[in-house]
């Protein structure tokens, strides 16, 4: 089992910065992956941004050149830089780890770009 707690959410206005954080706990030698997706009212979960053990990134289109997500091994906690924020950025952002065998999910963090 692995736990995920995210922090860093908030109100923002557009063009400025947010950093989430999420920390990993429990059976972490098994997570393969690491990443944000984030859900809109109305609108399916999408994946924002992910990262590998071996640290391959991979990015939404939508965010391209405004998120960096990056991670602290030692720390257990994957990060996700958010710049020039945008009002179609407002979400619930998760976090997600992956095994072999499972998802795991933190429980959310609201993010609210005001125009």
């Amino acid at each position: 089992q692995v736990q995920l707690v995210e922090s860093g959410g908030g109100l923002v206005q557009a063009g400025g910065s947010l950093r989430l954080s999420c920390a990993a706990s429990g059976s972490i030698f098994s997570i393969n992956a690491m990443g944000w997706y984030r859900q809109a009212p109305g609108k399916q979960r999408e994946l924002v941004a992910a990262i590998t053990s071996g640290g391959s990134t991979n990015y939404a289109d939508s965010v391209k050149g405004r998120f960096t997500i990056s991670r602290d091994n030692a720390k257990n906690t994957v990060y996700l830089q958010m710049n020039s924020l945008k009002p179609e950025d407002t979400a619930v952002y998760y976090c997600n780890a992956e095994d072999f065998t499972d998802d795991y999910w933190g429980q959310g963090t609201q993010v609210t770009v005001s125009s």
